[in-house]
């Protein structure tokens, strides 16, 4: 029989106690434990037992912040206590759970910058985070679940603290000026709860962003990029700080499943705002969460398979002229799948041939398994360095050079 035991989790000035179970997650629940999760859905709180508070994260650390939503998601009631939190990171860029990074980010230079990546448990698209950024959670029963509800909160909190208009489109971003994304949003809906979050640009550094999303060319759907605008832009009193208030006091406001203004009176009821620490002391198990989540096997290895093929005109001069006075064309085309090569091929024109690089199986062979990033690339070059007939000889001829030069276009650049 599995075994379970009470654990206290200290959340803000709230001690939450959750059920710890010392069995696999896979157990599978009795059938009384299964009747008894139908009978606590059907017995919600009503409206008026339902208190809000305001978490505001002191972390800037995305794999940090996002480790926490995950454990509040996993260890917390939420049936009378909703939670809104507000945080913001350092640059990084932050896919979905099922995108490609390099489909969806200039990979290359997110390294260059040190812009971190990461990929989250919800789904939804990919978005660039900086300080400049606010981002939103909202944590509900997921009988309760509303994402609505939660935009039309922002929305009335932007017109409310700085008179700014703004609209719900019908993917649920939302928009200013008629044609301008300032926020993005996304959800996980699970058994017992769920959150909905989204990110609200107020004076993130749009260069960058612009660079970091770049997208590139492979068989794999990718995210439809839209016009951004900061708030900044359209209000200078607009700050991240001035924002979190805002939303914030709009949140406490306004009644735990309707729409309306409870004032002063309702918000004297609430919980109100709590700074959050997101440690190991803290939080039992975060730290577990938060190595996970910077694990290259979660950020690039959980990457669905897809396809890259990209051809190079072989310049005339690596050519033997009086053979080969057409165009001659390098073919690289890879199929990649959990971020490691998986086929490489690769179609060398035949005056390219003659340098001493074959193209042979045992060549190709190598690459495969390799990550999809410069570990290839010196894959390729030490195999053809291998293609010497003397052992002295360690620099590739230009005819090398060139396809090493090709095949650090498709691997590292967009």
């Amino acid at each position: 029989m599995a075994q379970s035991m009470l654990r206290k989790f200290v959340v803000g000035n709230m001690v939450v106690v959750g059920l710890v179970r010392r069995t696999s997650a896979r157990s599978l629940a009795t059938a009384a434990s299964a009747q008894k999760d139908k009978n606590d859905q059907k017995n919600l709180p009503s409206e008026g037992e339902i208190t809000k508070s305001v978490f505001m994260s002191q972390s800037t650390d995305i794999y940090t912040n996002l480790a926490y939503e995950d454990w509040m998601y996993r260890n917390m009631d939420f049936a009378k206590h909703h939670v809104m939190m507000v945080w913001r990171n350092e640059p990084c860029v932050v896919i979905g759970r099922h995108q490609n990074p390099w489909l969806e980010a200039n990979v290359p230079f997110l390294g260059e910058k040190e812009i971190a990546l990461a990929r989250r448990n919800s789904g939804g698209g990919t978005v660039y985070h900086d300080r400049g950024n606010l981002n939103i959670t909202f944590f509900t029963p997921r009988e309760r679940y509303d994402r609505k509800y939660n935009l039309e909160i922002i929305k009335r909190a932007l017109y409310r603290g700085f008179g700014i208009k703004s609209t719900i489109n019908e993917r649920e971003d939302i928009i200013v000026r008629d044609k301008y994304k300032i926020s993005g949003t996304a959800a996980k809906l699970g058994r017992l709860s769920a959150y909905h979050h989204c990110t609200l640009l107020v004076n993130a550094n749009k260069a960058d962003l612009s660079k970091a999303l770049a997208k590139r060319e492979t068989k794999a759907t990718a995210s439809t990029p839209s016009p951004v605008a900061n708030l900044a832009d359209l209000d200078n009193k607009v700050t991240v700080e001035s924002l979190q208030t805002a939303i914030g006091y709009e949140y406490l406001r306004t009644p735990a499943l309707h729409m309306e203004d409870g004032g002063q009176r309702l918000i004297s009821k609430q919980r109100g705002f709590q700074f959050i620490n997101p440690t190991e002391d803290w939080y039992p198990g975060l730290n577990v969460l938060t190595n996970e989540l910077k694990q290259w096997d979660w950020c690039y290895g959980r990457t669905p398979e897809f396809t890259v093929s990209r051809s190079f005109p072989v310049p005339a001069e690596l050519l033997p002229s009086k053979l080969y006075s057409a165009t001659q064309e390098l073919v690289i085309s890879m199929t990649v799948e959990k971020g490691l090569i998986n086929d490489v091929t690769l179609n060398i024109p035949p005056g390219l041939i003659e340098s001493g690089f074959h193209g042979e199986a045992s060549v190709i062979t190598l690459l495969k398994g390799k990550r999809f990033t410069s570990e290839a690339l010196e894959a390729l070059e030490n195999a053809m360095l291998t293609r010497h007939l003397t052992n002295d000889v360690r620099k590739l001829d230009d005819k090398e050079q060139f396809v090493a030069k090709c095949f650090d276009q498709v691997v590292n650049t967009v």
